[in-house]
């Protein structure tokens, strides 16, 4: 059994876009498919739209529709399908389009040939915004170059894991859930297979700059204390050149006698310390928050009804 994982939240104008799309792509496939949808709290027709595709699968499609009790985010909706699935080999993709649904055949393909994840890589991404695509850059290099292990870049979501991978995420118990980490911790063996990167076909985006942002802070602190040691590292830096400089100011004293004080030179040096503090205060504010999060130890999702 094939399980395809798709997380909805107000995609009402997506979902017959989406589903003529992935019946037509899972035609050509002879196994048992199950397509968990994930009903994020929506506040349009998606649920009532997921039901009637419901009624309209192929015979060798089982479609799943779990129905959150509310909003609660996309590794949530994931972390519920990975949970659930019961295939052999479990398969995540965005309804958007923009992860195309014909790819799934090579990726189960490449499964076939011995590896364990295939990853779904975007070769173009052409279709998104120049903003987009520059953030996505930097945010890349700096998680590599701070967090291990490594994500591998343009990779999304959207790939194929084998049964012992998903029996593996399914041990990690964190509430605060970067699924792009996750699913590259576990590691096992990869495969990659590319594709161009569609524009939305319908709807807008539910992921705004500020979201994107937040997004990546997760990302980052959720694999790396290296933001905490440079702190450390930092206090040390200003601590040893306050001591050589004050050394220097005693010594200067001691020769030239009293000298004019600098009331500008000792403004500007307050302030770059009491900003810096400010800073590192933030940096353990955001480490503090997660821990706060995961000592509460609430359900990652609940799930109102399966339908």
């Amino acid at each position: 059994m094939i399980s395809i994982i798709c997380p909805f939240y107000n995609e009402d104008q997506m979902v017959p876009l989406f589903f003529k799309e992935l019946f037509d792509a899972i035609r050509v496939i002879d196994d048992e498919i199950e397509v968990i949808c994930i009903n994020d709290g929506s506040r349009d027709q998606t649920l009532n739209k997921l039901i009637e595709q419901k009624n309209i699968a192929p015979a060798n499609v089982k479609i799943r529709i779990l129905d959150f009790s509310r909003n609660f985010g996309k590794e949530a909706a994931l972390t519920a399908g990975i949970d659930l699935a019961i295939g052999d080999a479990v398969i995540p993709i965005d309804t958007d389009l923009q992860d195309p649904p014909q790819l799934i055949p090579e990726l189960i393909k490449k499964w076939r040939e011995g590896f364990e994840v295939v990853l779904a890589k975007r070769c173009d991404r052409s279709s998104d915004t120049l903003i987009k695509r520059k953030t996505a850059q930097w945010f890349y290099k700096i998680h590599n170059k701070l967090s291990s292990p490594h994500i591998p870049e343009n990779v999304g979501d959207f790939r194929l894991l084998d049964r012992a991978a998903v029996e593996a995420l399914k041990q990690l118990p964190e509430r605060e859930r970067f699924m792009k980490g996750l699913f590259n911790w576990v590691g096992f063996k990869t495969a990659q297979v590319t594709y161009i990167r569609n524009g939305r076909e319908a709807g807008k985006s539910k992921f705004a700059m500020a979201k994107l942002w937040n997004f990546a802070l997760d990302g980052i602190t959720s694999f790396s204390t290296v933001p905490l040691k440079i702190w450390s590292y930092l206090g040390f830096l200003i601590s040893f050149f306050a001591f050589i400089y004050s050394s220097f100011i005693i010594v200067r004293t001691l020769v030239y006698g009293i000298d004019i004080p600098g009331y500008a030179s000792l403004l500007v040096v307050m302030l770059f310390l009491g900003g810096l503090q400010l800073i590192g205060i933030g940096v353990l504010g955001e480490y503090l928050g997660r821990i706060y999060i995961e000592t509460k130890n609430r359900p990652i999702y609940i799930i109102r009804k399966e339908l």
